[in-house]
């Protein structure tokens, strides 16, 4: 590691325990250093400082991989646009993380602290100008929704039509979607659970077991005949057409949407490559899209669904969690891996295969909420 990179993720340490003073002391330089910005955010800031946060350690975390480094900040850039984010605006948002950066740290910042930071705000605003600059498509696209079920209680399955201009996506990508009727200015990332098409459909799957503000709106509230906002794509989990690897797919819960669209893209071209798909639930009223899956297995002889219930003894299936079910399976030290669900699925699914000697470079996952 060079020593930007260490003086980065060395200055973090000072901060990372404090996140919650951290993001308050910005937000509050920020609207003392320009009082219009306040416009741009949502008139409730709950949950606003972590998605900051986690932008500032996902940049930090890769600073020393720089293409992986370069194409997120691009896509940060390009996904900003959303929030009506100018050039301008860049440089007071520096000026805030800089000073809100040295508050919480106190006494163990220096001066080497401040301009490993200085080169690095000014490395991230140029990238993420760069890609918002370089985007030829709206900052988001209004999409209708055309239907709407729900699958128990807490869960949603919904279909919504971009309208006005083409989206473009890859299947295993995920945008932004915002509410306006009901939440403005909030904005909720979410897998788009189908392959592209012709029609600018998209699907997607919605479960809020709480009440998250835009997951509770789409799941108990929104209706056909609504309009959304949906943001760029954004997400690297897409297929490798080169690779003649045989493939494995592992959902948790609506982690089953990029694994239902990568699957759904696999069908219109391929005949080589096996594919195996691991979806677990608690229990089998929460394994909502079984069925679904089960049609495209009666149509392509190359998949295989197994599916598994961890809280639900007489499951006629497999037992246990699903990364415990993928492991009594293996090995797949041979496949290229794709892993969706919650955080605590994806670690623990990750642990699994790094105990089956699967190549870092083979796995590509996505994840609902922080590692």
């Amino acid at each position: 590691m060079d020593d930007f990179a260490r003086l980065l993720k060395e200055s973090w340490t000072l901060v990372e325990e404090h996140r919650e003073r951290l993001s308050g002391h910005f937000y509050a330089r920020l609207f003392l250093l320009d009082p219009e910005l306040r416009k741009l955010f949502p008139v409730q800031m709950a949950g606003q400082g972590d998605r900051l946060l986690e932008a500032i350690i996902t940049a930090i975390h890769t600073v020393d991989d720089p293409e992986n480094f370069d194409e997120f900040l691009r896509s940060l850039g390009r996904d900003h646009r959303k929030y009506h984010v100018a050039a301008e605006h860049y440089e007071t948002m520096g000026v805030a993380l800089l000073d809100a950066l040295r508050s919480t740290a106190g006494d163990g910042w220096n001066l080497e602290y401040d301009q490993a930071w200085r080169d690095a705000y000014a490395a991230i605003s140029e990238k993420m100008l760069a890609g918002a600059a370089a985007d030829e498509n709206p900052p988001y696209w209004h999409a209708e929704v055309l239907t709407h079920e729900r699958h128990g209680p807490d869960t949603a399955v919904l279909t919504v039509r971009a309208l006005q201009h083409p989206l473009p996506w890859k299947a295993g990508q995920y945008v932004s979607v915002e509410v306006p009727r009901y939440h403005p200015r909030v904005w909720r990332t979410y897998s788009i659970a189908n392959a592209p098409n012709d029609d600018n459909v998209l699907e997607f799957h919605v479960r809020t077991p709480g009440a998250g503000w835009v997951s509770g709106a789409l799941v108990r509230r929104v209706k056909p005949g609504d309009l959304l906002r949906v943001a760029a794509p954004m997400g690297s989990m897409t297929l490798d057409r080169d690779s003649e690897r045989d493939i494995l797919c592992i959902a948790g819960g609506v982690g089953l949407a990029p694994i239902k669209a990568l699957v759904e893209e696999l069908a219109g071209y391929n005949r080589t490559r096996w594919v195996h798909v691991f979806y677990g639930a608690r229990t089998e009223a929460d394994l909502y899209g079984l069925a679904g899956l089960r049609e495209l297995v009666a149509a392509h002889p190359w998949l295989s669904v197994t599916p598994a219930c961890s809280d639900e003894e007489d499951f006629d299936g497999e037992l246990g969690d699903i990364p415990d079910v993928v492991a009594r399976y293996g090995p797949w030290t041979a496949h290229d891996c794709y892993v969706s669900g919650s955080a605590r699925m994806v670690r623990a699914t990750l642990r699994v295969l790094a105990e089956d000697d699967v190549p870092e470079q083979n796995i590509r996952y996505d994840t609902f909420g922080e590692l």
